[in-house]
C-alpha cells in the first residue's frame, strides 16, 4: 500500500458548553465550514465491509481511509489516509480484486470497478486546534472538530496525525488527556456520521455492516461498526 499520514481519531457527541471549554484550555477556532461529503462503494459494499472508506469532499478531492496496524484498543480509530489519487486507485484494485487500471483519476475508474455513491450529506463544522503542553516544543497539535450533519446528527472528534506507528501511542495518551478535560466517559463511544447516515437511511445496508464489524470484533477484539472512523 502507498503509505500516508496516519490518523489517531476519537469522537465524542459535544454538549452545549464544548466550544467554550475549548477556548478556556486554551483552544484557538480556525474556521467554520459547510461541506458536501459523498461516500462512494459498490452495491455489496466491498470496500466499506473490508474497513476501507472512499470519501469525495466538495472542494478538497478524493480520500481513501484504510485501516491501521492493530495497537492499543480503546474507544478511537487508526486509519491510514490516501489522498494522491493514482495511489487511491492502486488501493482501490487492490481490495476489490481488479487490475490496476492505469493512472487515470478517481472518477475514471468509479464505473469500472462498479463504484456508486452511497451516501451524500452536508456537514457545518468548527474546526479547533490547540496544544496540552505549552513547554514540550515537540508537542503535536491536536485537531478538535464540532460537526453537525444535515439530517439532525452531531458529533465532535479528537484528532492527530502522526508519520509512523510507533508515535501512535503518544497521540493516543494526548488525545484521551483532552477528551477526559472535555468531560467524555473514558470508554465513550460515538457513531461516525456516515455510519448514523446508513442507520437511518439505508437501514439494510447498516445491518450488513455491522454483521461484518461484529463478526470481526469477536476474533480481534477491535471496535465495531458503531466506532467506525468515517464522518
Amino acid at each position: 500500500m502507498a503509505q500516508g499520514l496516519i490518523e489517531v481519531e476519537r469522537k465524542f457527541i459535544p454538549g452545549p458548553g464544548t466550544e467554550e471549554q475549548l477556548q478556556e484550555l486554551g483552544g484557538t477556532l480556525e474556521h467554520r465550514v459547510t461541506f458536501r461529503d459523498s461516500y462512494y462503494d459498490t452495491p455489496e459494499l466491498s470496500l466499506m465491509r473490508a474497513d476501507h472508506w472512499l470519501r469525495q469532499r466538495e472542494s478538497s478531492g478524493w480520500e481513501l481511509k484504510c485501516p491501521g496496524a492493530a495497537g492499543v484498543s480503546g474507544p478511537h480509530t487508526k486509519y491510514m489516509e490516501l489522498t494522491v489519487e493514482p495511489a487511491i486507485v492502486a488501493q482501490l484494485c487492490e481490495v476489490l480484486g481488479a487490475e490496476i487500471l492505469g493512472a487515470g483519476g478517481v472518477t475514471a475508474v468509479l464505473g469500472p470497478l462498479g463504484l456508486q455513491e452511497v451516501a451524500s450529506f452536508v456537514t457545518k463544522r468548527s474546526a479547533w486546534k490547540l496544544v496540552l503542553s505549552r513547554t514540550d516544543e515537540e508537542q503535536r497539535l491536536l485537531k478538535v472538530d464540532l460537526d453537525t450533519a444535515d439530517f439532525g446528527y452531531a458529533v465532535g472528534e479528537v484528532e492527530a496525525m502522526v508519520h509512523e506507528e510507533a508515535e501512535v501511542p503518544a497521540a493516543l495518551e494526548k488525545i484521551n488527556k483532552l477528551s477526559s478535560m472535555l468531560g467524555v466517559p473514558a470508554q465513550e463511544t460515538a457513531p461516525a456520521k456516515l455510519i448514523m447516515y446508513l442507520q437511518r437511511f439505508r437501514p439494510q445496508d447498516y445491518q450488513r455492516l455491522l454483521e461484518v464489524h461484529s463478526s470481526t470484533e469477536k476474533r480481534q477484539g477491535t471496535k465495531d461498526a458503531d466506532n467506525s472512523s468515517l464522518g
